[in-house]
């Protein structure tokens, strides 16, 4: 009986074992930075924001606060949001790496993993882009913003891909 599990189970080990070494792996990335604010990752990402915010017409600049790990969004010459470790999508994007990895066919696999990685990048940059200009501009749907629309983007990004993998790639012969 459990050798029909036998595949199973072997993707869902190696589910859980890529999982939790990458998991490991970030916050040790995390710990080496403990007290001197925002990690270099998450600032990258914020200062990135930033940049297409500026272009876009959202004038912007970001204001450091080392103690609480955190960096403000000042658009249009008002505080709107702060960046934390948690915008940074590293959580989604090892998520995302797990799965694939879980389910390995060689070297397209890593094509396939860059190509996700860009595509969650990009898309992660966008929803914080959306989240400061929706709560600079239409605070009333700033906690429906944060708590459900922009959540529902970038982990449905997250489904998308999952789906896309295994049926054109993973389940192919």
């Amino acid at each position: 009986m459990l050798k029909d599990f036998k595949p199973v189970l072997g993707i869902l080990l190696r589910f859980v074992i890529i999982y939790l070494v990458l998991l490991f792996a970030y916050q040790f990335f995390l710990n080496s930075f403990k007290g001197e604010g925002l990690d270099p990752y998450s600032r990258m990402i914020a200062e990135q924001v930033r940049k297409i915010q500026n272009a876009v017409g959202f004038s912007t600049q970001l204001y450091d606060d080392i103690p609480g790990e955190q960096v403000w969004f000042y658009v249009k010459e008002k505080y709107v949001t702060r960046m934390v470790e948690g915008c940074n999508a590293v959580s989604v994007i090892i998520l995302f790496l797990a799965f694939i990895f879980a389910f390995y066919k060689g070297f397209k696999t890593f094509l396939f993993v860059a190509a996700g990685f860009i595509l969650l990048y990009v898309m992660n940059l966008l929803r914080i882009v959306g989240l400061n200009i929706v709560t600079r501009d239409y605070p009333a749907y700033s906690k429906m913003s944060h708590d459900y629309l922009f959540p529902a983007v970038i982990y449905g990004t997250v489904v998308i891909l999952w789906l896309v993998w295994i049926k054109f790639f993973a389940l192919k012969k």
